[in-house]
């Protein structure tokens, strides 16, 4: 008893250090940017304002981090593809390399025409509005991250805007219809990601793990769908990735990215075809062929993720440098590359302190995932994000992502139920017949089974013809195994919950620092 007693607090003691070791890291990064920020504007007249907006732009960043990088590598992670360790490093340098080579050149820093900035009074207004966004943005996101939720960054953000101009200039400075757009894509983004990966992992089983060799089946199928992968991260990097690069095109982007889809079949597969005696003629012979594809997926992820979403952290914070800085603070703000450099950091940082967490719940708190589901959970988000840019639909890459979980979790559900009633069926006929103890083994064998385990089950039993029997005991076994959750309930509600009061609990939060900051700043 007193060993154990020992070795709890010993545990405790190592949880207590890392979690201290992590903090103290995160303030040395903090006071990293309030002296090199103080140093940069020591003439300036509120130097003050300009080091406390850093602060608070790079505390936005490492929650980013933080929170939605998660959604990038959380699959490969859960699916094994990768290391939690190599995730983290991927990650890291992708969504660094993302931000300061493709971050956006001009960023709206009130975010998509939700408040129009020449409604707010003054400079200084400005300024607090700014800052109080930012601070609410970056609470609401921590908070999230320790109760393990996924959210979305730009609503984050979005909100915070929106409350702290609320406070400043009152409601009718609102873009209403921006607003239910964006409500609007709560519901938009994850059934569309959710359906499009439920889709894409329905063809695979069809025409692959449900054949009698899958590996032979992969062998023409995978080559096909990781050229599909290619089309889309090519069309999806050249739309959303590389805006301060170049400009393209809808059409060049579909062009780029049909020569290299097609490209990349022509060389996949010869090597899947080598690669195959290698490999066991079963699902996980089949898994391991997407490993490198799911590594490459989420590293062009983390990129387009840097590119696009560094803005969410340091767009209101290059409004602030802009103003005090004597420029005008206008809708669009240029984002100077030390400021673009603090985002990239901030992110790599919270990213690597206290990413993991998220990362575990994407990765196998809400369904497990092998690396085919997780491939085909990467494959929509790129796909969904290049239908939705292309209509209109406002969307979040984090929904995408979470509800292609989610799709992929009920599919699995779906089919687990469709082919145990299948069994349910074939068994009843066989009632009455001798052999109990041979088919009561044969049953527990398939109430734990996976759900592709059970297709072969199913078969051995159709050949058992009428030596076969089933009680009324036994069909309410098979019920209960029917009735297994794939997809966990408390995560589904846990998120769901959390996407719909981000935007009104960041604008809260805004808009109480926007009255701090005001406050304290008026004369």
């Amino acid at each position: 008893m007193v060993i154990k007693d020992y070795m709890r607090i010993e545990r405790a003691t190592y949880i207590s250090r890392s979690e201290v070791g992590r903090l103290g890291t995160a303030i040395i990064f903090i006071m990293g940017v309030m002296v090199f920020t103080g140093a940069r504007f020591a003439e300036v007249e509120q130097a003050y304002l300009l080091v406390a907006a850093a602060v608070i732009g790079a505390y936005m960043a490492m929650n980013i981090g933080a929170n939605d990088v998660a959604n990038n590598v959380g699959p490969a992670v859960g699916s094994f593809a990768l290391s939690l360790t190599g995730a983290i490093l991927i990650a890291a340098i992708f969504e660094a390399s993302g931000a300061i080579i493709a971050g956006g050149e001009v960023v709206k820093t009130v975010k998509n025409g939700i408040v129009n900035p020449d409604d707010i009074a003054n400079k200084d207004e400005y300024v607090w509005v700014m800052m109080g966004a930012l601070a609410g943005a970056a609470i609401w996101l921590n908070a999230a991250t320790w109760l393990g939720a996924p959210v979305s960054t730009t609503h984050s953000i979005v909100g915070g805007v929106m409350g702290a101009s609320i406070a400043a200039a009152g409601w009718s400075i609102v873009n209403w219809g921006s607003v239910t757009s964006i409500a609007l894509s709560w519901v938009i983004s994850p059934i569309t990601g959710g359906l499009i990966a439920a889709a894409l992992l329905f063809v695979l089983k069809r025409l692959v793990f449900f054949q009698d060799d899958p590996l032979k089946e992969a062998e023409k199928v995978v080559p096909i769908m990781i050229g599909l992968m290619g089309w889309a991260f090519t069309t999806y990097l050249a739309l959303k990735g590389i805006k301060k690069i170049v400009t393209v095109g809808f059409p060049v982007a579909m062009l780029a990215g049909a020569v290299v889809g097609v490209a990349i079949y022509l060389i996949t597969r010869p090597l899947i075809r080598r690669a195959r005696p290698r490999l066991t003629r079963d699902r996980a012979g089949v898994n391991r062929l997407f490993t490198i594809p799911l590594i490459f997926a989420a590293a062009l992820l983390s990129f387009a993720h840097g590119a696009n979403d560094v803005a969410n952290a340091v767009g209101p914070l290059a409004g602030v440098v802009d103003v005090l800085s004597e420029g005008e603070g206008g809708s669009k703000v240029a984002i100077p590359l030390w400021v673009m450099g603090i985002g990239a950091l901030g992110i790599s940082v919270g990213l690597a302190l206290f990413g993991p967490k998220l990362i575990r719940t994407v990765g196998s708190e809400i369904t497990e995932l092998d690396r085919a589901r997780a491939f085909c959970i990467a494959l929509s988000a790129a796909i969904t994000v290049i239908v939705a840019s292309q209509l209109g639909m406002p969307i979040s890459s984090t929904h995408v992502a979470l509800g292609a979980v989610f799709g992929v979790g009920f599919l699995r559900e779906w089919l687990d139920q469709r082919i145990g009633r299948v069994a349910e069926n074939v068994l009843a006929h066989h009632q009455g017949d001798p052999n109990f103890d041979e088919v009561e083994a044969v049953l527990w064998d398939f109430r734990n089974a996976p759900a592709e385990e059970k297709q072969r089950i199913l078969k051995e039993l159709k050949a058992m013809g009428p030596e076969a029997v089933i009680s009324a005991a036994q069909r309410k076994e098979l019920q209960v195994a029917l009735k297994r959750q794939l997809v966990s309930r408390k995560s589904l509600f846990k998120i769901a919950s959390a996407w719909v009061i981000t935007l009104p609990v960041s604008a809260f939060l805004a808009a109480l620092f926007y009255f701090v900051l005001r406050g304290m700043l008026l004369p």
